[in-house]
């Protein structure tokens, strides 16, 4: 079983909601992010999304594109937070990792496997063009793909989720990340949807900023996903690991 559904398991058994956040690697350093990833990890939060540093982004708002622009020009590359990855499963971190970005197959699905990373989402790949990343994850347990559905996903759901593993990401808006709460106007009945159809755990992205925002889907949803927030947050206290800790801790208890 692959660490991303251990721990789903676990927050199951214990009735909890998961609580999963977004960091960019290499802000502000790539010592930085480990020691930031460590203190959420202490803090409370179940799964973290590294974001790749990535010049051409699909989803992600301006505070992501800022972001993982700051840390191109810091040199962060893809090799680089494999190594850091590396690293924190070598000095104990446990926290279930996945990744936001893509390159040649094979050879970057046999890396993740080798590096420790647990889960990987794609937003630009549809269903339909799963087929050759899936041929290399299925030869291993270690890395999965986390599959995305959307409010105007419809009637392809249930085939989107057929064989989904881990947790489905029920992207709440349309457009990009860090919306600031303006979720779709239809959205409890899209996630009650996704839920009825869903095998495994159903977690609610984009716009999330306080564990209140989700306070309305807390019957259906079983985890939120925290992103432009987190990353304007910690910008704003100087990628403090206490303040990191501290919203963390809070958002999880709240949650």
């Amino acid at each position: 079983m692959n660490r991303i559904e251990e721990k789903l398991n676990q927050l199951k058994e214990k009735n909890q909601k998961a609580f999963i956040t977004y960091t960019t690697a290499g802000l502000p350093d790539l010592e930085g992010t480990k020691k930031l990833i460590k203190a959420q990890e202490e803090a409370g939060v179940d799964l973290i999304e590294l974001g790749v540093p990535f010049s051409d982004p699909v989803a992600d708002g301006p505070v992501i594109q800022n972001a993982s622009y700051q840390a191109i020009c810091k040199g962060v590359t893809l090799k680089k937070v494999f190594h850091t990855v590396e690293q924190m499963r070598e000095e104990g971190v446990k926290i279930p990792i996945i990744f936001m970005l893509h390159y040649g197959v094979k050879e970057f699905v046999k890396k993740c496997n080798e590096a420790g990373v647990d889960g990987l989402i794609i937003p630009d790949l549809p269903l339909e063009e799963q087929d050759e990343i899936n041929e290399y994850l299925n030869l291993s347990d270690a890395t999965i793909l986390i599959q995305l559905v959307s409010p105007v996903s419809g009637k392809r759901i249930p085939k989107i989720l057929e064989n989904a593993r881990g947790f489905v990401y029920c992207v709440s808006s349309m457009g990009v990340t860090g919306q600031a709460a303006a979720f779709h106007r239809e959205v409890i009945s899209y996630l009650t949807q996704v839920k009825e159809v869903s095998k495994i755990p159903v977690m609610m992205g984009f716009g999330i900023r306080e564990a209140q925002d989700v306070a309305p889907m807390k019957d259906i949803i079983d985890g939120a996903i925290v992103g432009s927030h987190f990353i304007t947050l910690l910008e704003e206290n100087n990628f403090s690991t206490i303040a990191a800790a501290n919203y963390c801790n809070k958002f999880k208890q709240d949650l």
